[in-house]
C-alpha cells in the first residue's frame, strides 16, 4: 500500500520548519509547538484536519498580534526561499492556510504575504476568500499578480483564480460570468513556463463546464498561435471532449460518425471484488475504405451509495486508422477504495467509446470481498 498522503507532515519536516521559525524569532519554542502539533488527535486527522492543526498550533506559539504573528511567517518563507529557492512545497502548505484562517480581517497585510509564500508553496487555496470578500479589490490584484517576474505568482494569477478549484472554495460570482478571469488567461496562455499554461488549460476547463461555448471560443482564437498555446487547448477542452460534445471533437478532427470503426471481441470479466482490478481488452478496426482519425476512451458506469450512477471517462490513445487497419487494447481499472472513491457492490457498466460514442459495452457484477475462514 502507498504512504498516506498525510503523512507528509513529518516531525522531522516540522523539526526543521520549526528551527527556521525559531532563527526568525528566537522566543518561538520549538519544543512547545511540536507538542501541540503531535498531540493524542494527531494519528486521526486527516490531511486537511493535518494542515489546518499545524496552521493552528503555530499561531498559538506567535504573538497575539496578528501583525507581528505575519511578519514572522513571511520572513520565515523568506528564509526558506533564499536558503532553497522557489517551489511547489505542498508539505509546507500550513503556511498559506495561516493566512487564510487568521488574516482575512486584514488584506493590506495578508494580500502581500500571500504574494511572498506562494513562491514557497502554492496559495491557491488562500486566496479564495479574499475573492469573495474583496472581488473590487482581488480582481485587480490576479491581473497585476499575471505580470509578475515569479512564475509561482503568475501561476497564482490563474490557478487561484478558478471557477472550480478542486478542493478550493467554490466562487459562484465567477461560476456565472467568468469575464474577470479572462484577461489573465489570455495574458498567460502562452507564459514560459509550463506550469502556468497547464494552470491556463485548468482555469479554461472549469469555465468550460458552465460556458461551454465561450470556452470554444477563446480556443477557436488561441489554437495556432504556437506549438504551447495548441497544448493548452488541447488540454482546456479535454472535460467537454470527455463527454463527447461535436464541436469540441470537430475541433480536433474527430467526427462524431462513427460508421466503419468496429469495436470487436470485447472481453472483460462478469463478476469482479472491491480491492480488485477490471483487466479488459478489445480489438478497433477501420472497415471503411479511407482513414479515420478516432478518439478511443472508455467509461465506466460507478453505481454509488445512494444507489445513482456516476460516469466517469478514461481516455486510451487518438490514432488515426488506416483502411482494414486493426489494433488490439488492453487495459486496467482498479477498484481500491480511495479517499476520494469509494466503491459500492451492484451492476457496473463498462462502455468502449469512439469520438465520444459507445461503440461497444458490457456490464459486470461489483462485488465484496469474501475471506476465507470468515
Amino acid at each position: 500500500m502507498p504512504e498516506p498522503l498525510k503523512n507528509i507532515f513529518s516531525r522531522p519536516l516540522l523539526q526543521d520548519f520549526a528551527q527556521s521559525v525559531q532563527y526568525v524569532w528566537p522566543l518561538f519554542d520549538q519544543k512547545i509547538f511540536q507538542d501541540r502539533v503531535f498531540d493524542t488527535d494527531w494519528e486521526q486527522l486527516e490531511l486537511k484536519q493535518r494542515m489546518r492543526h499545524i496552521a493552528q498550533s503555530l499561531r498559538a506559539g506567535l504573538p497575539d498580534d496578528y501583525p507581528a504573528a505575519l511578519e514572522i511567517v513571511v520572513k520565515t518563507t523568506e528564509k526558506l526561499l533564499a536558503e532553497r529557492g522557489e517551489s511547489m512545497a505542498f508539505d509546507h502548505c500550513f503556511i498559506p492556510d495561516f493566512v487564510e484562517v487568521y488574516g482575512t480581517d486584514d488584506p493590506g497585510l495578508s494580500i502581500p504575504a500571500l504574494e511572498v509564500i506562494t513562491r514557497w508553496c502554492s496559495a491557491e487555496f488562500a486566496v479564495r476568500p479574499f475573492l469573495l470578500r474583496y472581488p473590487e479589490r482581488m480582481y485587480p490584484q490576479m491581473l497585476h499578480w499575471a505580470e509578475h517576474g515569479s512564475a509561482m505568482v503568475r501561476r497564482l494569477a490563474s490557478e487561484g483564480f478558478r471557477p472550480r478549484l478542486p478542493w478550493g472554495m467554490g466562487i459562484p460570482a465567477l461560476k456565472r460570468d467568468p469575464s474577470p478571469v479572462l484577461p489573465v488567461l489570455e495574458k498567460l496562455k502562452a507564459d514560459p513556463a509550463e506550469t502556468v499554461r497547464r494552470s491556463v488549460a485548468n482555469n479554461l476547463n472549469d469555465i468550460s463546464k458552465d460556458h461551454p461555448a465561450l470556452a470554444l471560443e477563446i480556443a477557436a482564437r488561441w489554437q495556432g498561435q504556437s506549438p504551447e498555446t495548441d497544448r493548452v487547448v488541447r488540454h482546456a477542452l479535454r472535460g467537454l471532449l470527455k463527454k463527447g460534445h461535436a464541436d469540441a471533437l470537430a475541433r480536433f478532427g474527430f467526427g462524431q460518425e462513427i460508421g466503419g470503426i468496429a469495436v470487436e471481441n470485447l472481453s472483460a470479466p462478469d463478476r469482479l471484488v472491491i480491492g480488485g482490478t477490471l483487466i479488459f481488452s478489445f480489438t478497433v478496426k477501420n472497415t471503411a475504405e479511407q482513414a479515420r482519425q478516432i478518439r478511443l476512451e472508455y467509461g465506466i458506469d460507478y453505481l454509488t451509495g445512494s444507489g445513482k450512477i456516476s460516469s466517469k471517462v478514461f481516455k486510451i490513445k487518438e490514432t488515426t486508422l488506416a483502411p482494414g487497419q486493426s489494433e488490439n487494447i488492453e487495459r486496467r481499472q482498479r477498484f481500491t477504495d480511495f479517499t476520494t472513491r469509494k466503491h459500492y457492490p451492484g451492476i457496473h457498466r463498462l462502455r468502449i467509446l469512439v469520438n465520444g460514442k459507445a461503440a461497444a459495452e458490457q456490464e459486470f457484477q461489483l462485488e465484496w470481498q469474501v475471506y476465507e475462514g470468515l
